[in-house]
């Protein structure tokens, strides 16, 4: 039988489900101090949002909001692992960031506070800088998550392949026995929950509060540009707004994202797909903006799920009801960001007993109804 956490023992047999960026960070602060977590994943690791995000940061951006620590402190430890794993490694490294305006016809002269990097040579202003090298960088989502993994292994993590569909609470008090992989039972004593969008699947076994997913496009375009990540207020010809992102990165690549999709959530990543007009209509935008970008190719075309909470706050921390299950979700667009933080919350609270480097009082689950399905 499990034993459950005891800190006088340990916490025991710890499984992670989900190995996108969130599940990543917990596996790697735990095998830094000794743990040897099972990592469980349907795919692979960063087989949905963490492989097809922008990977931008910010260390300010969300000043005023119950985020502010969580990414002040994750901005942080970025740097860190960056220096630990090495930036090229993780994809890292320090960027400016720029709001622009721009429109597919039309004089933006008034809009303009800031001369144009030469980059930017199309129907666009620059409007306000947003971000310096102290402030703002970006990681490859999909390097930096597989190489959090990759180390959480070297260090004795196990990588698992397969469907988590349930979880046993035959442990002291109704606490988490194991977890149910392909239909096999694997005993647990801890269990974390770091299902993204999926964490809804989760409520056929406990009660959690309520996920959602919000889908959106992207391309990848060949173009070797400066670290500049660019945020523009777009009109186009038939005078309605949206807001375009683009954001270079090393090796001659540049992330370009800005289109919401509708689409139910399917089981497997892998469907997650993009629509041909969505990123047609990406390409053609981000040549508005750059001769550089509309004779660029498409190298890579992508969608993805974003996990959001009813308040826009994640959800990090114990399960009510279920000793030993920990939910690390709904960090919405700032996933990449906010998940060293949240995995280092994790580990803490798993080893001490509660979060001992930042409050986790604002990302409490009991703050929000919670349900089964």
């Amino acid at each position: 039988m499990a034993r459950g956490y005891d800190p006088a023992m340990g916490p025991g047999r710890i499984v992670i489900c989900g190995a996108g960026a969130i599940g990543a960070s917990v596996a790697w602060f735990l095998t830094r101090r000794g743990e040897r977590p099972v990592i469980v994943d349907r795919a692979h690791p960063a087989a949905a949002a963490s492989g097809r995000a922008a990977g931008f940061l910010a260390s300010d951006w969300s000043a005023g909001t119950p985020l502010d620590a969580l990414s002040r402190a994750s901005f942080a430890l970025h740097r860190e692992l960056a220096d630990e794993l090495g930036a090229e490694r993780l994809g890292y490294r320090p960027m400016q960031a720029l709001m622009t305006a721009a429109a597919d016809e039309g004089d933006l002269e008034r809009y303009r506070r800031l001369p144009n990097p030469d980059w930017l040579d199309g129907n666009v202003v620059a409007h306000e800088d947003i971000g310096g090298i102290a402030t703002t960088a970006q990681v490859d989502p999909l390097r930096f998550t597989t190489s959090l993994v990759g180390s959480a292994v070297d260090r004795g993590a196990e990588l698992v392949t397969g469907v988590v569909d349930g979880l046993a609470f035959e442990g002291p008090g109704g606490a988490v026995s194991g977890v149910s992989i392909d239909g096999a039972l694997r005993p647990a004593d801890i269990v974390v929950l770091a299902l993204g969008p999926w964490t809804s699947r989760a409520q056929r076994w406990l009660a959690l509060p309520q996920v959602f997913g919000t889908k959106s496009a992207s391309i990848v375009l060949g173009a070797e540009l400066p670290a500049q990540a660019v945020f523009s207020e777009f009109v186009g010809r038939d005078r309605q707004r949206s807001t375009i992102e683009m954001y270079p990165r090393s090796g001659g690549l540049v992330y370009v994202a800005g289109h919401p999709e509708h689409g139910s959530l399917p089981d497997d990543p892998g469907e997650i797909v993009p629509s041909d007009a969505a990123c047609e209509e990406l390409h053609r935008v981000a040549g508005v903006h750059a001769s550089a970008l509309r004779d660029a190719a498409i190298v890579a075309r992508s969608a993805c799920y974003r996990p959001l909470t009813v308040d826009g706050v994640p959800l990090i921390g114990p399960v009510p009801g279920a000793p030993g299950a920990f939910l690390a979700t709904g960090h919405a667009s700032w996933g990449i960001l906010n998940a060293p933080a949240t995995g280092r919350m994790v580990a803490e609270m798993i080893l001490d007993g509660s979060s001992q480097s930042l409050d986790a009082t604002p990302f409490a689950l009991e703050r929000l109804p919670a349900g089964r399905i």
